[in-house]
């Protein structure tokens, strides 16, 4: 194809894409109230100890502005399978056939990876960590405790897109090995530096208690030497 005709199909995926985006964005702003009852689940056990409300909004716009933040989030989530589509339809017609063949199975791969990592950290990591913090070593008795309702939602999806971040790590490196780019020796000899690493950007994004982090950094351990594992079976990043 010539350059302008590139050109044209590059600009109708991205319309197709804004249109998506728009649709999601409306869809997830009707169904709102669905998508804060998931977001503020993990939370209930502290109103059931509390016996009340125990989010609340320090300002009259901030109401409105998570609704709307929410709302464009989940949007894009929701038409980010449109997005896909159109990287594919315009890259894939480029490729060889091996090229797409390792595309698909990396695609595959981390649509597992990311129900996966939804699944631990909604389920596990979260309420562990809800738990931990705000047990009696950390907050006195007649201590009341006062939740910016923004601050707390956004942390429970923040800890989530974080988490899907994180665990794509092992499909990153699976493809640097498939194409060679580094080798399986090197991921082995500097692997007790990878783990500190991990615990570093564990403490980055997880809150400051030592349960949540490990919680994190260990799975992601596993993960790389579970990587370095089937590069050995299938003979990836060898010299």
């Amino acid at each position: 194809m010539p350059l302008l005709s590139h050109m044209t199909e590059l600009r109708r995926c991205l319309i197709i894409s804004i249109i998506a985006l728009v649709i999601g964005f409306v869809v997830a702003l009707s169904f709102y109230d669905y998508i804060m009852e998931f977001l503020f689940s993990p939370l209930l056990v502290l109103a059931e100890s509390s016996g009340g409300d125990i989010l609340y909004i320090n300002t009259f716009i901030e109401g409105f502005l998570v609704r709307l933040k929410i709302s464009a989030l989940a949007g894009f989530i929701l038409s980010s399978p449109v997005h896909l589509f159109n990287v594919l339809y315009f890259v894939f017609p480029g490729l060889i056939k091996k090229e797409k063949r390792i595309i698909t199975v990396t695609l595959i791969s981390s649509f597992i990876f990311i129900v996966g990592s939804f699944f631990y950290s909604y389920y596990t990591i979260i309420p562990v960590s809800i738990v931990f913090l705000t047990g009696k070593g950390f907050i006195p008795e007649n201590t009341g405790m006062l939740l910016s309702f923004g601050g707390n939602i956004f942390y429970i999806l923040q800890f989530m897109l974080m988490a899907l971040v994180v665990f794509q790590m092992p499909i990153l490196l699976e493809l640097l090995l498939i194409l060679n780019v580094i080798k399986r020796k090197v991921l082995l000899k500097f692997g007790k530096y990878i783990i500190v690493l991990f615990f570093l950007l564990s403490a980055l994004i997880t809150p400051p208690d030592f349960v949540t982090q490990v919680g994190l950094a260990l799975p992601m351990t596993v993960l790389y030497y579970l990587t370095v594992l089937i590069a050995k079976i299938f003979k990836f990043g060898e010299e």
